[in-house]
């Protein structure tokens, strides 16, 4: 085990320890203002120069995220390095782990690229996940097992945010389905009747030290995160004790270090059945930032850096709701500035935006979190602050 990376130490240089992120979007972002908060330099890769974070780093090197000359300098100017998104590809991960502190590792972030990987990953640790098929080809669209329809067919990797993703009703739409998706690797899950969506962070460091946030319920619409509640209403204490374990157990098997969400589904009847796993931050525990005496961003620059873990605490019930490009618009037209005045007029309610200068729909810019002393006073502020800004109501 290698010495801490302590906040406010120097480098041979002279300068603040330096820690690395590969990926400039928000996450990023927030990862590099929870770093500056405890004394790191920052020094993000992002071939993107108006990246979220790269704006706010200390350093933003332009490169791919392949391009061994960037790799190069952001070894060069780091001293342990994460990631902000899980479609940063391994390859780089393994150059850079072989000479810095990665976490987490090109291994696990790997799984998590891949749904195959994925659900072969959930089944060795004995977490359910809904009936899958992998499917490769014309001939395993024909033989698909026909009691995992209607299903969703999902591309193996690099969908998110319902991208790579078609709704399948019977065995005639699967061939068509799967050659829209491109005929790559693909999984095609049942689709199965929800109760609800919940998630769990957890963190853990080289020592194994594990520690988790409240479980949280959360919303979607068109396959993108819009609201987000903790501590999760419905959730038994024996549901999320479940959850928590489930997560704890992926972490261990996969030797992880860092940050990690496991996303669930609750079907009908109360059974909880894994949907898939991000290795880093999560838009679900956003609300950690104002409502826990630790956020997911302080625990993953603690688990980079090698310093302790502690438990968070929920000090607030919270609500957050995700704010889409979407409102940027009215009636299909540019809008210059949503009514934030008359939002921000709401007792609780801090808005975070993430500096991104140009909003397209279904593009993340940033997040509002309303909290309270209890859940039920959260969500009226929040559904107060959805009707001020023309969200739908939840």
């Amino acid at each position: 085990m290698k010495a801490a990376l302590l906040p406010g130490a120097t480098g041979s240089d002279g300068r603040p320890v330096t820690l690395g992120v590969m990926g400039g979007g928000q996450l990023g972002r927030m990862f590099v203002q929870a770093a500056q908060e405890m004394g790191y330099f920052t020094a993000v890769l992002d071939p993107d120069p108006t990246s979220p974070a790269g704006l706010v780093a200390h350093y933003h090197i332009h490169t791919d995220y392949l391009d061994e000359q960037g790799l190069a300098q952001l070894m060069q100017r780091s001293a342990a390095i994460t990631t902000e998104f899980e479609n940063v590809p391994a390859a780089a991960l393994v150059t850079l782990g072989a000479h810095r502190v990665v976490a987490p590792g090109a291994r696990a972030v790997a799984v998590c690229q891949d749904r195959a990987s994925e659900k072969a990953q959930l089944a060795r640790c004995g977490v359910p996940c809904a009936p899958y098929a992998v499917i490769e080809s014309a001939e395993q669209c024909a033989a698909v097992d026909p009691a995992l329809l209607p299903g969703i067919l999902k591309t193996s990797r690099l969908g998110y945010d319902s991208k790579g993703q078609v709704s399948v009703e019977g065995a005639g739409d699967l061939r068509r389905a799967w050659e829209s998706l491109g005929q790559v690797s693909c999984v095609l899950e049942k689709r199965l009747a929800l109760a609800f969506e919940i998630s769990v962070i957890v963190a853990r460091s080289a020592l194994g030290e594990c520690v988790h946030f409240p479980v949280q319920r959360n919303l979607h619409r068109e396959g993108i995160l819009a609201v987000t509640e903790a501590p999760a209403p419905g959730v038994s204490d024996a549901l999320a004790a479940q959850a928590v374990e489930a997560a704890r157990r992926l972490a261990d098997d996969m030797q992880y270090i860092g940050v990690l969400c496991v996303e669930f589904f609750v079907v009908d009847g109360g059974t909880l059945i894994a949907n898939e796993m991000a290795p880093r931050p999560h838009n679900s525990g956003h609300y950690t930032i104002d409502a826990c005496d630790v956020s997911q961003f302080e625990l993953q620059v603690r688990t980079l850096a090698g310093l302790p873990l502690v438990s968070p605490r929920l000090h607030s019930a919270a609500v957050m709701l995700n704010l889409l490009g979407d409102l940027w618009f009215v009636d299909g037209e540019r809008e210059l500035t949503p009514p934030w005045a008359s939002v921000l007029a709401l007792p609780g309610v801090r808005l975070h935006l993430y500096g991104k200068a140009h909003p397209r729909r279904r593009r993340k810019m940033g997040h509002l979190t309303v909290t309270a002393a209890d859940l039920e006073s959260a969500r009226a502020i929040a559904r107060e602050a959805a009707a001020r800004l023309g969200l739908a109501p939840f």
